[in-house]
């Protein structure tokens, strides 16, 4: 028998087993969204520097009268254009290729 006033210290093992099984429905529920994030923001940031790269060979092309070559590396050579360098793909790290006759980048629909 326990007396009255004592206290008890610690959790019971039902309280901890509650508390663990709490913990792991959170897991559940946080852990895949945490995974997908990163692939989303890569995926996004391609689009982005995809645009980019349009928006720069139309103003090359407004200053040299043709479009860049299709690898862009004659603008990529040219700080002017891409000061940071050339980008490439942060999704699967290839390089943006052009088609010559439109300035719009080919292929990176991720």
């Amino acid at each position: 028998m326990r007396s009255i006033g004592v206290r008890r210290r610690g959790l019971s093992l039902l309280e901890l087993l509650a508390v663990v099984t709490i913990m792991g429905i959170l897991a559940a529920v946080v852990v895949p969204r945490l995974g997908t994030g990163g692939s989303i923001a890569k995926s996004e940031a391609c689009h982005v520097q995809r645009e980019i790269i349009q928006i720069q060979t139309a103003l090359f092309r407004r200053e040299k009268g043709r479009f860049p070559a299709r690898d862009l590396s004659d603008i990529g050579r040219d700080p002017k254009y891409f000061p940071e360098g050339l980008p490439t793909c942060p999704v699967d790290g290839g390089p943006y290729l052009i088609d010559t006759s439109t300035g719009l980048v080919r292929g990176h629909n991720h």
